[in-house]
């Protein structure tokens, strides 16, 4: 397995297929995932990357500030941020919503809508895949818009045709094609990230140029997948087949910090988001994080952030009321 693969195994996706769309031109719609469509595959809401997979047709995404994107039939295109888009059979045309027109599904079937103008048709499924974890530092660095043609892919022969048989499956509504899209979608998003990490410039810096790299990828992905481990250089070293010396060189250069300092960073970014959610002790997410104590926990945490956790929590709460 590649580091690319490796960490993003690391991220834990899962997903589901929400809405089997028909359009015809002309048509414009405003889209995106909400929570409430999470909520039904019992998910959380937090970092969803949305997607588009079309079965037959064309149609143009569009996005703010972003150059206009054609997807055809056979194509399947990844929105990393979930960011707000439009969908639409062409340019020029006012994007509507269509919420109220959604027709809910049944028994294990997905919602259908059937909009537009009566023109060429326009089919696609809609869906997510959400992050298991509370940090996606991949997530951070990807492009608003990530676009594979599945006849691309690897072993593209029986994906494509594995995604072909779901959406007509889909169409009579058993319940078992969402999850076979939804996983399909997930191997074809890891080829999505694979492809732009392999565009990257070797001499680049960074998150990017860490999940480009070989070793340095891997050893993101370890930690990524184990943050509350109390790690060692080199452990780290020896996981991926190095030196300690050459491991902690090689990461404090394209990344621009140590191994430790990074994962410290990491912990306590994490920790900031499980701070947001109430009811959670400052304890608890001390010892889910990796720290050995409270004590070691609220000192390293307000280093960084400032204040210890309770005061920086307390400090939250009096900014929404």
């Amino acid at each position: 397995m590649d580091a690319v693969s490796e960490l993003l195994q690391a991220t834990r996706l899962s997903g589901g297929v929400f809405l089997d769309a028909e359009f015809t031109a002309p048509w414009c719609v405003h889209s995106g995932v909400t929570p409430e469509e999470c909520a039904q595959f019992g998910l959380p809401a937090a970092h969803v990357i949305a997607y588009h997979y079309i079965c037959e047709g064309r149609m143009m995404l569009e996005l703010d500030n972003h150059e206009p994107v054609v997807v055809e039939s056979g194509e399947i295109v990844l929105l990393p941020h979930n960011e707000p888009h439009r969908l639409c059979s062409g340019p020029g045309l006012r994007p509507v919503d269509v919420e109220s027109e959604v027709v809910p599904g049944s028994n294990g079937s997905v919602s259908k809508i059937l909009h537009g103008g009566g023109g060429t048709p326009t089919r696609m499924l809609c869906g997510f895949l959400a992050n298991e974890l509370q940090s996606d530092p991949i997530v951070r660095v990807l492009p608003r818009v990530l676009k594979v043609c599945v006849a691309d892919a690897p072993s593209s022969a029986w994906i494509e045709s594995s995604m072909r048989f779901g959406a007509q499956e889909l169409a009579s509504g058993p319940a078992r094609s969402p999850a076979l899209l939804a996983k399909l979608a997930e191997l074809l998003f890891v080829e999505a990230v694979r492809r732009y990490v392999a565009t990257l410039p070797p001499e680049q810096t960074g998150w990017r140029a860490g999940i480009a790299d070989p070793m340095i990828g891997r050893a993101l992905a370890q930690l990524h997948g184990r943050l509350d481990r109390r790690w060692t250089t080199e452990e780290l070293a020896r996981s991926v087949g190095m030196s300690r010396s050459a491991f902690a060189d090689r990461f404090t250069r394209i990344m621009g910090e140590s191994p430790m300092r990074y994962l410290s960073q990491q912990r306590l970014q994490l920790a900031a988001k499980r701070l947001k959610e109430p009811g959670t002790s400052i304890a608890r997410i001390a010892f889910e994080i990796g720290y050995e104590s409270e004590a070691a926990f609220n000192r390293a945490f307000k280093r960084v952030f400032g204040a210890p956790p309770a005061t920086w929590r307390d400090s939250l709460t009096q900014s929404r009321m």
